[in-house]
């Protein structure tokens, strides 16, 4: 998927206003924001065949438009290659020298693999903060400290979807917390599916036309 301009994600939004998810993917961002006060101390890793490549370049964007250093973005890798620029040769021995200062944003969009699971759980146990953006996984939902599930089966909007909204409203100014905020976003780990068809059909004709393919909406 291309990137969305502003036009594109405020469309998106639109679609989304009723739906719930808006304020799901604000209430992480939020936290994202809240939890990052550390210049570089923002790390984001993902499995080891699926790096966040997207996420990385949203956040360090929004870093930079926002004027927000704690902002950007640390691309922690499994098998950095040795010639890579400095900035993308940080490797996943990284997370072993995490400080609870630091921020881990792990971000899955399949399965999580049983030795990202082991990594997380040693970085928490340093006292860092964990946030966990994926489809649901109970293991890692139980590791993280603030957690938002995109399932397949029943979220309205595409994994790239929730990353660009995410990281688009994680550079936005803020005011105050909403009361009866909760670590964990359960909500987003159980939402029910939206009712109707064409909600789910204007949001894959939106997400189709960024991407230059042909709507094929699946249901």
């Amino acid at each position: 998927m291309e990137d969305m301009n502003a036009d594109q994600v405020a469309a998106l939004r639109a679609l989304l206003a009723p739906t719930g998810w808006l304020e799901r993917t604000r209430s992480f961002a939020r936290a994202l924001r809240d939890y990052s006060r550390t210049p570089q101390g923002l790390l984001v890793v993902g499995t080891p065949t699926d790096e966040p490549w997207h996420m990385t370049a949203h956040l360090a964007e929004e870093s930079r438009l926002a004027e927000l250093p704690e902002l950007e973005p640390t691309l922690v890798r499994w098998a950095p290659p040795a010639g890579a620029p400095a900035h993308l040769r940080v490797s996943i021995d990284r997370l072993r020298a995490a400080t609870r200062e630091e921020t881990l944003l792990v971000v899955s969009g399949a399965d999580v693999p049983a030795e990202l699971l082991e990594r997380v759980s040693d970085v928490r146990r340093t006292g860092a903060t964990i946030l966990a953006l994926d489809r649901g996984d109970p293991e890692l939902g139980a590791l993280a400290h603030e957690a938002l599930a995109v399932p397949a089966e029943t979220s309205p909007l595409s994994f790239d979807a929730a990353q660009h909204l995410v990281s688009a409203a994680a550079g936005e100014p803020v005011g105050p917390r909403p009361a009866g905020h909760r670590g964990l976003l359960a909500a987003g780990r159980h939402a029910p599916a939206p009712s109707g068809m064409s909600l789910r059909s204007r949001l894959a004709q939106l997400l189709d036309a960024v991407s230059g393919a042909p709507a094929s909406p699946s249901d």
